[in-house]
């Protein structure tokens, strides 16, 4: 019986499924900061990009 809950004490320390499903996250945690700071970064200089190609296109 000992023997058994030591083997279940080892089995559960020794078990890492939720080890990538933590990686997954801080991946996505890190893409998602860097796409929040390019946005921060580069929000205004592509707003007057996009409204100087809607202008042409339009023929104003």
């Amino acid at each position: 019986m000992f023997i058994k809950l030591l083997a279940l004490k080892n089995a559960y320390i020794n078990n890492e499924d939720g080890a990538t499903a933590i990686e997954y996250a801080l991946i996505a945690a890190g893409i998602s900061l860097a796409v929040v700071a390019s946005v921060f970064a580069f929000g205004d200089e592509l707003e007057n990009l996009f409204g100087t190609l809607t202008g042409h296109l339009s023929g104003d």
